[in-house]
């Protein structure tokens, strides 16, 4: 998810600015037309406070924090603005303490929690603010307080498991290149002045590693601007709406891989919309936020599908079995939902599904990764060895 920064006019011709948090520049757009806006203009927003940031910033774990300790003193009769009054003076970061400090004083000014908590999309998401507004007209926002901060602990606990299976793998791929660049720059070219004064016939695995050891020497700064530039133009084009269905499209059908970004991303998204719709956001404005949660651009393209053919009249299960995006599970668990009138547990109960099954794969990742990593650090290091070696091996044969 991105955060763009946006200029509209409301319906009186009054003109508002903001942060918003959407997948894409038209999904920005499209969220705020949805609440009645007209667009002026929309950018991406390069200094916004990012969710994941280690200086400072929020993270999710932060606001899960602050929406259980809300919760618990407003059901402990706690009016809302002296709630926030205390937990401004307790968090620990200088930015959130800040965003706190004025949703506090927009709420002592006449606003609502959730126009407030909306002045700061770039740290409270679309989703949280929703779920907030319905609490709010519902009468029961120190409930929906609660069952958000459950959502958001099982949310951060989640993204801490699937990034944790990818620490180790990167690691070894990480110590291998730097060990493969070692010995390109530094011992090759020791060995290439000493076969260079025994005037020798070298083999051609030695050729091309010495071939590449004099590339990467001389133009190491070819190598370097080619994998920044790549890197950016990759990231670039999987910002764009075409670029983020290819990408993730081929991501998809990756090995083992594709699996666990089909089965991460449904875990999201069932999980976005349990909340909205169990918090009493209609379907149709839950869907359209929900969509734009999910991780993988394919799905969220499948939501924004369904969503036209509910809007029409369709039955939301109806709307997703017509899509092969989806698995068989969601449009007959999403059935369920729809005859008990229990959606928002059914979906609960998906996400929980999809959750564990991420858990399995990566638990299976991490151990087939580890033979794998390896094998092909074997391989490498075979490859060095017989490159370096086999010259020596023939001058001492032929005495």
């Amino acid at each position: 998810m991105e955060q763009f920064k946006y200029v509209v006019r409301d319906l009186k011709g009054a003109t508002k600015e903001g942060l918003i948090e959407a997948a894409t520049t038209r999904a920005a757009a499209s969220i705020l037309h949805d609440r009645g806006y007209v667009v002026v203009s929309i950018e991406a927003n390069k200094a916004g406070i990012s969710s994941f940031s280690f200086f400072g910033g929020v993270k999710i774990g932060d606001i899960a924090n602050f929406t259980r300790q809300l919760a618990t003193m407003i059901t402990s009769g706690l009016p809302l603005t002296d709630s926030l009054v205390i937990l401004q003076k307790q968090t620990e970061k200088e930015k959130f303490r800040e965003v706190i400090k004025e949703i506090a004083e927009d709420i002592q000014g006449g606003s609502t929690f959730a126009d407030s908590l909306s002045k700061h999309s770039g740290v409270f998401s679309i989703a949280y603010i929703n779920i907030v507004r319905a609490g709010e007209s519902s009468g029961t926002l120190d409930q929906v307080l609660l069952n958000l901060a459950n959502t958001l602990e099982k949310d951060r606990e989640f993204q801490s498991k699937v990034k944790g299976a990818f620490v180790y793998p990167i690691i070894i791929m990480v110590a291998m290149t730097m060990v493969a660049v070692i010995i390109l720059i530094f011992v090759v070219p020791k060995l290439t002045e000493l076969y260079t004064d025994l005037d020798i016939s070298l083999p051609l695995p030695t050729v091309i590693l010495i071939f590449v050891s004099d590339f990467m020497i001389r133009f190491w700064w070819l190598v370097i601007i080619l994998g920044v530039v790549g890197f950016s133009a990759l990231r670039r084009y999987r910002k764009t709406p075409q670029g983020s269905l290819v990408i993730d499209k081929l991501l998809l059908k990756v090995p083992i891989f594709g699996k666990l970004n089909r089965d991460s991303s449904l875990t999201e998204l069932t999980r976005t919309l349990g909340a909205l719709v169990g918090a009493g956001v209609p379907i149709l404005e839950a869907l359209k936020i929900s969509g734009n949660v999910a991780s993988n651009a394919i799905h969220r393209q499948a939501i924004s599908r369904a969503t036209t053919l509910v809007e029409k009249g369709a039955q939301l299960s109806k709307a997703i079995s017509q899509d092969q995006t989806f698995p068989p599970l969601m449009p007959q668990m999403i059935a369920v939902g729809e005859e008990t009138g229990k959606m928002d547990e059914v979906l609960n109960k998906v996400s929980t599904y999809y959750e564990l099954e991420v858990e399995h794969q990566v638990k299976n990742l991490t151990t087939a990764l580890e033979p794998i990593i390896m094998i092909v650090l074997g391989i490498m290091v075979a490859g060095l060895v017989i490159s370096i070696i086999l010259p020596i091996y023939n001058i001492t044969s032929a005495f």
